[in-house]
């Protein structure tokens, strides 16, 4: 059998480097970061809470465990920071790899600012921007503040963020775009989003836009708490187009220019400006007209949205909307932009969710296209699939809508979907539902649509 002390020697102990509950921040962030910069397997093992006085950046290959009884607290000695851990790979856009943080246990102490210092729209209490095989377990959050997300990933290939409990004002897990998801086993307890998929956003909400894709999110609860906004999971879409002499853009447009991708970085004031000069600039931001253009990335997309995600052993507590898959369209951003092409989310799957209050609320919020929406074994009182509109577009097309094996509990009608979009095409599919009381009856409200129907519920029967 190997000695303890051989054993040792293939991990890195940040005490070795002065990382003690009793030194001080200042001295704690240096020390850390210098056993993180050896790579490998860096093990926190002494109890004890402490103190952070900046970021410490991660590299390739590297694994940060906590033991139990570890606390990691932000402090403000040298000035207020925004994240506590940040990939080395996020100040260059280089793809860092084989990532893993285990056992996080963060106390934010207060300290929630976007100072955007390191990568502008990045702003996790831990936060990844250009990763590739992340995992993140064990992560505990239990004082969020209302301006910084818990867990924030931005172009990613296959992360796992498994066994976390986040609570607090804003986010919980905020990602961009990505492929190849896994969420598991979270509980939260947040004001904003529980998790937010994010593929469109604010230009402040994430550093790159495009398609988050190929993913799961399972075995998580959204928590009861006073004070409420947001859903358990935002779906954010958008679309946009090549810049063009005259138009008119606001706060957080994006336009194609020369293979790149521009955005306007203005004051949310609604004010609306034009565009005469095209963007150019290779990085960072120059003013045009007046305009403030930030060169986002150089590969182009024009669309972005959210497919083939899973969403099952959903545990929804919190009288909110559960799912909510739309463009914004305000002062702050307009997801949308007039004439682009039509982004159309696909193949969303909603496996046993579990609506667990009584409020009348949607489960499914939609203001985008959709193309099929497939809703299985769930458990629903009186909680409706609403299609709305911001008339950001002419044509919603068609959504396609398979239930199976769900429990209906609502003692009364229920309006199971409800239309408000002009000359919105539906086709409603249910079959092998359960009804818990005989005065159950399901109601479809088409407004100025069309919805097609062939249903097992009571009252939607042909």
């Amino acid at each position: 059998m190997m000695k303890y002390e051989a054993y040792k020697s293939f991990f890195v102990n940040p005490a070795e480097f002065g990382f003690l509950p009793e030194a001080s921040g200042i001295e704690n962030t240096k020390a850390l970061q210098k056993a993180l910069d050896r790579g490998g397997t860096i093990v926190i093992s002494r109890p004890g809470t402490y103190k952070l006085a900046g970021t410490v950046y991660i590299g390739s290959h590297t694994s940060l465990v906590c033991g139990n009884n570890v606390f990691i607290k932000k402090v403000d000695e040298q000035g207020t920071f925004t994240h506590v851990i940040l990939n080395k790979g996020a100040l260059t856009k280089t793809y860092d790899e084989h990532i893993s943080i285990e056992n996080l246990h963060i106390i934010v102490n207060g300290i929630d600012v976007r100072t955007f210092k390191e990568v502008f729209g990045l702003h996790g209490q831990i936060a990844f921007f250009y990763i590739k095989d992340l995992k993140i377990e064990g992560f505990r959050c239990m004082d969020l503040g209302a301006l910084q997300y818990g867990i924030h990933v931005c172009t990613f290939e296959d992360i796992i963020i498994n066994d976390i409990m986040i609570k607090g004002d804003k986010d919980g897990v905020h990602l961009g775009r990505g492929k190849r998801f896994r969420i598991s086993n979270g509980v939260f307890e947040t004001f904003d989003d529980a998790i937010a998929l994010n593929a469109h956003d604010y230009d402040v909400g994430n550093p790159e836009l495009g398609w988050i894709e190929d993913g799961i999110v399972e075995n998580c609860h959204d928590l009861d708490a006073e004070k409420m906004t947001g859903y358990f999971c935002r779906i954010l879409a958008g679309a946009w187009r090549d810049w063009q002499p005259g138009m008119e853009v606001q706060k957080s447009d994006t336009v194609v220019a020369h293979h790149r991708l521009y955005r306007v970085r203005e004051d949310a004031d609604g004010k609306i400006y034009t565009s005469h000069t095209e963007p150019s600039h290779e990085s960072g931001t120059a003013v045009l007209d007046g305009i403030h253009w930030v060169m986002v990335q150089d590969d182009v997309t024009y669309t972005a949205g959210v497919r083939n995600v899973i969403f099952r052993n959903i545990f929804l507590n919190k009288a909110r909307i559960g799912f909510s898959v739309h463009f914004d369209n305000d002062r702050y951003s307009r997801s949308y932009y007039p004439g682009s092409k039509v982004p159309s989310q696909e193949q969303l799957t909603f496996e046993n969710i579990r609506v667990l209050h009584d409020e009348k609320k949607a489960f499914l919020s939609i203001g985008t296209p959709m193309n099929v929406i497939t809703v299985s074994h769930s458990s629903l009182n009186h909680n409706p699939i609403h299609f709305h509109g911001n008339k950001a577009m002419p044509d919603y097309l068609k959504t396609k809508i398979n239930m199976f094996g769900c429990v209906f509990n609502h003692k009364g009608t229920m309006d199971l979907i409800i239309n408000s979009i002009e000359n919105k095409m539906i086709e409603l599919k249910t079959f092998s539902n359960i009804e818990l009381y005989d005065e159950f009856k399901a109601n479809i409200i088409q407004g100025n649509g069309k919805i097609e129907v062939c249903s097992d519920l009571t009252g939607l029967k042909n």
